[in-house]
């Protein structure tokens, strides 16, 4: 699997305990990479369950979410966790209100933005014009998935 770099962000990097004054390379910081926190449309499989994923596949994949690394962090940082949102929908279909059941946790990362419902749609919308999900028809919307993976 590989993340594109620009679903990389300072929600998912973990800072790590500098290394101790005895270490060689004292001072050091690392970090671990949190994944589970990242979209599931930000993980590009090259293999999944023991099977090799076609070429194009892979490259659709990762090229439909090539304009995130145009927008601003705060932008990004919407569309990535309206993203996250929807992955959390367990279905394919899902509707508006689904999406709108994480108001709550959107004004907690929000708290000065007083138009959450209209930022959902406005993110759904974007999404919708990149190829990530369908809308299907008042209030409906579909996942698309590449391939068979």
């Amino acid at each position: 699997m590989i993340i594109p770099k620009q679903f990389f962000t300072e929600e998912i990097i973990i800072k790590r305990h500098p290394l101790a004054p005895t270490a060689r390379r004292a001072g050091w910081i690392g970090c671990n990479i949190d994944i589970s926190k990242v979209a599931e449309s930000g993980k590009v499989f090259l293999v999944k369950n023991s099977k090799v994923i076609d070429q194009e596949v892979v490259k659709q994949s990762f090229n439909k979410t090539l304009f995130l690394r145009q927008k601003s962090s705060d932008a990004k940082g919407w569309i990535l966790d309206v993203m996250k949102c929807v992955d959390e929908i367990k279905t394919d279909e899902f509707n508006l209100d689904e999406v709108y059941a994480f108001e709550k946790k959107l004004k907690m990362k929000y708290p000065n933005n007083n138009f959450i419902k209209d930022k959902i749609r406005q993110q759904l919308q974007l999404l919708r014009d990149k190829g990530i999900i369908e809308f299907v028809g008042r209030g409906k919307y579909k996942k698309i998935q590449y391939g068979n993976i």
